[in-house]
């Protein structure tokens, strides 16, 4: 039995991890901060928050994909709740060090400034959250099982 990407698997897991990631960062303010993605998103493009809910839906699916076709082809893993939390380290990682400085500097401010979001408590719900997004990911994609064509 052999399995293959599935383009549609990945989409819909990526759909409902996004979504999932989502809700969970609308608790940030019990927390006592804010962590609305697509509005950062908008703000940072100079554009109107409906292309910000665009944008991070399309980055969720982009991730998804990157999941599904080389995450799991690469290192040998079956997709489950593991290496799919395993998987969330990655944009995690990437947007602590790289995206939330970019977008620092963009905003006027420095690369330290958007470190690790530039709190602590902000960077570790933005773990919690790519482990959110991993995990769900990850028990939710399957690929596609191929079988012998017993008719051949």
């Amino acid at each position: 039995m052999k399995r293959q990407f599935s383009l549609r698997s990945a989409l819909s897991a990526g759909f409902i991890a996004t979504a999932a990631m989502t809700t969970f960062t609308f608790m940030a303010p019990l927390m006592g901060f804010k962590m609305d993605i697509p509005q950062m998103l908008a703000n940072t493009m100079g554009t109107s928050i409906i292309v910000g809910w665009i944008a991070h839906f399309m980055i969720g699916e982009i991730l998804a994909i990157n999941f599904a076709a080389i995450f799991l082809k690469k290192t040998n893993k079956v997709s489950d709740l593991k290496s799919g939390a395993l998987f969330g380290l990655i944009p995690w990682l990437v947007a602590q060090i790289m995206v939330m400085p970019m977008m620092s500097i963009m905003s006027g401010g420095s690369y330290a400034a958007g470190l690790f979001s530039g709190s602590l408590m902000i960077a570790m719900a933005s773990f919690v959250g790519h482990l959110i997004y991993g995990a769900i990911l990850g028990g939710l994609y399957k690929p596609q099982v191929l079988t012998a064509n017993a008719t051949a």
